[in-house]
């Protein structure tokens, strides 16, 4: 796997935050997997990346600390805390009020694929020469695209496109996306792309999946993180590429 964030072309500083962990010992590694986590703040620069720090860094706490052997509820109980947790901060905070941030997280139990999500970063599945997105947009433009207003080709170029329905720190209460409760069977060879709408807003899906099978995880980020650049990059890129292999 490899993960790769950048500032991008326009903004002077980064929002995004992932991370990548796994238990270091072999019992637990078996229970709890791999975590795979990446979050695009918003609220301003400081509010922004405090609330994409919390989230990334609540999800993996509480993942680890209160997993019971059941990677979907740990996940949906992890987005809960890190949800109270940016709107605690914000309250303690005036000055961060109206912070919040997307949030997709995914784990690996052997080659079993468990997410969650909220907001408009994605999970992408690739298999073969073919690409899917695991997530939904939690977007006005998501909403225009799911009742058959827009068309999903237009949804990419939407000028409202960025317009979120749902994140982490804003609202009451959030409706977080995530697998079925048994997961989802990967197979040897698939490969798994976490990014940001810095990447997914001026990188066609063709070529997300043209990269990802044509290089290795590292370099596929730095291809992907070029390409943005090359078009403008409005916005901070962040992305993970996990592939698999024949032993997990």
């Amino acid at each position: 796997m490899a993960g790769l964030s950048d500032v991008g072309c326009q903004r002077e500083n980064n929002e995004d935050s992932y991370l990548y962990w796994e238990p270091a010992g072999d019992e637990e590694f078996r229970r709890k997997g791999r975590l795979a986590v990446i979050a695009d703040g918003m609220g301003g620069h400081e509010g922004g990346l405090e609330a994409s720090r919390l989230a990334v860094e609540t999800v993996r706490e509480v993942y680890d600390h209160g997993f019971r052997d059941d990677p979907q509820a740990a996940l949906l109980e992890s987005f809960a805390a890190a949800h109270s947790r940016i709107q605690d901060y914000a309250e303690r905070h005036p000055a961060f009020q109206g912070m919040g941030t997307t949030c997709t997280a995914l784990v690996l139990r052997g080659r079993q694929l468990y997410f969650a999500h909220v907001g408009d970063s994605r999970l992408y599945l690739v298999r073969g020469a073919s690409i899917s997105k695991l997530t939904r947009d939690h977007s006005y433009v998501g909403r225009l695209v799911e009742s058959g207003l827009v068309r999903a080709e237009d949804a990419e170029k939407h000028p409202q496109r960025h317009i979120l329905t749902a994140a982490l720190g804003a609202g009451m209460e959030i409706g977080v996306d995530g697998a079925e409760e048994e997961g989802l069977a990967l197979q040897a060879g698939d490969d798994l792309l976490l990014c940001t709408d810095g990447l997914w807003g001026v990188v066609t899906e063709d070529e997300i999946e043209t990269a990802v099978t044509s290089h290795p995880p590292a370099e596929c980020c730095a291809a992907l993180v070029k390409l943005a650049r090359q078009r403008g990059a409005p916005d901070n890129i962040t992305l993970q590429v996990l592939h698999i292999g024949q032993e997990v």
